[in-house]
């Protein structure tokens, strides 16, 4: 049996906690005020208690509590610096690890899933866990033909868990809001419900990793383990060695960021049009920084992106949809009246409602300012800036936002979207992200110029 607490009554008592742990900090603070310390630095020791609790509670029951913290924390560059620096440590920390299950757990999993006999798969197997998340955890291993593995184990009731942390978690959002300011909880809660039969199920979760292993094979840029076998609860993969993006957002140097956040980028945008799908978990726990041949003295613009996880995607056999690149290209152009109607007409303003196409072009530009340079700098404080733009209740733009919608074929991309760009602002990267868009968004370029261009790259092509 699973350490994994799975009963929902133990559960939900321990998630439930965590709002009557708030309150209780915020009369402790109260009381220390009175007692003659300052506001700031009591603000500050309250923020790093209630940081310590929520992540050590989310941390400690994996599943949907796990997964819901790991959300959070590639949203932590949106934070105001002064709530940012009590709760990063405690955000970042839940990107690549959680506390590990029983090695007799482990064990159990793998005999059942791969038979009595299932160390003769293995020339070696560790049984200390090279990284634990919301759940499953990887070992590193030697499969019986010599090749390096990571060996993906999914925590009994796993699925249980995750239903009943989201529902739990579902219940006191409006207490979490807080932590993201402008940031709706509740959908996001509500969409990892959604998701979660897909990334219990290691089947669909190899087809999709094995597909972009096949595409990216012979890349330049990018690394995508193969598979090596799949069976319920058990998912083995070649292993990659290579730098976590969370230490290079931590301990990286200038090019190495850059280089990490141009290669993101590229995989973000590259992925759905040369194979359909949209890698959908964009956390720094999920991406290598690999030195060519292993050697870091190479430089790091002949670096390459490792890319991990493919247990969440969104399945878009035409690549990403044509509207977000032409709606991006008019809105560069200045042209309101078509960015409107198109908009109108995919869902993102409903029939009932009617707005100032001036407006809403006002409303996106500061928001695709990476866009409309050859190269942006993402930062925190850029990233902040948006936050509060569109967060503050006085702001014409929190005002309009709220009139716009989400259509529902668009709510995985667009958090994608914002979680690339917040992993962007924690490198504090500097990116030619119109490149990228140029090379693989549809509708960014217009039709005429891109048959123009792939004439011309055809009569190359014949002259050579």
């Amino acid at each position: 049996m699973s350490d994994l607490p799975r009963k929902a009554v133990t559960r939900t008592a321990r998630l439930a906690a965590l709002p009557l742990g708030f309150a209780g900090r915020a009369t402790w603070g109260l009381g220390k005020r009175i007692g003659g310390k300052s506001a700031e630095l009591v603000a500050r020791e309250l923020q790093q208690r209630t940081a310590e609790q929520l992540f050590k509670v989310l941390g400690e029951l994996k599943g949907g509590a796990m997964k819901f913290g790991q959300a959070l924390s590639v949203f932590e560059s949106a934070l105001p610096e002064e709530v940012a620096g009590p709760y990063r440590a405690a955000l970042t920390k839940l990107q690549d690890a959680a506390p590990p299950m029983p090695t007799r757990t482990v064990h159990a999993v793998l005999e059942e899933r791969l038979g009595e006999e299932w160390r003769e798969l293995f020339l070696e197997f560790e049984d200390k866990p090279a990284a634990a998340a919301s759940i499953g955890q990887v070992h590193r291993a030697v499969w019986h033909d010599g090749r390096e593995v990571a060996v993906k184990v999914q925590y009994p009731g796993a699925g249980e868990a995750l239903l009943s942390d989201l529902t739990q978690l579902s219940r006191f959002a409006r207490l979490l809001g807080p932590l993201i300011p402008g940031m709706d909880i509740k959908p996001l809660i509500t969409e990892m419900r959604d998701r979660v039969s897909e990334e219990l199920d290691y089947a669909l979760e190899a087809h999709a990793q094995q597909s972009h292993a096949e595409v990216f094979a012979d890349d330049p840029d990018v690394v995508v383990p193969c598979v090596v076998h799949q069976s319920e609860q058990v998912l083995v993969t070649e292993w990659i060695d290579g730098i976590p993006l969370s230490e290079v957002i931590a301990d990286g140097t200038e090019e190495q960021r850059d280089r990490a956040g141009q290669l993101l980028a590229r995989f973000l945008f590259s992925g759905p049009a040369r194979t359909g799908l949209l890698h959908a978990d964009p956390h720094p726990g999920n991406f290598r920084l690999l030195p060519v041949g292993g050697d870091e003295e190479n430089g790091p613009e002949s670096w390459r992106l490792g890319v991990l996880d493919f247990g969440t995607v969104d399945r878009l056999p035409g690549g990403l949809p044509e509207t977000i690149g032409t709606c991006l290209r008019l809105t560069l152009e200045g042209d309101a009246e078509a960015v409107y109607e198109l908009l109108r007409e995919e869902g993102f303003v409903k029939e009932s409602i009617d707005l100032d196409p001036d407006a809403v072009l006002e409303y996106l530009l500061p928001i695709i300012e990476p866009a409309e340079v050859a190269a942006f700098g993402f930062t925190r404080g850029w990233m902040r800036t948006q936050a509060a733009r569109i967060a503050d209740p006085r702001s014409p733009a929190h005002q309009l936002g709220r009139q716009l919608n989400l259509p529902p074929s668009y709510l995985l991309i667009h958090r994608v979207t914002l979680s690339t760009i917040g992993v962007l602002c924690q490198l504090n990267a500097t990116v030619r992200l119109r490149d990228e868009l140029e090379e693989w968004l549809p509708g960014f370029v217009e039709a005429e110029l891109e048959a123009e261009a792939e004439a011309a790259v055809e009569a190359a092509v014949e002259a050579e």
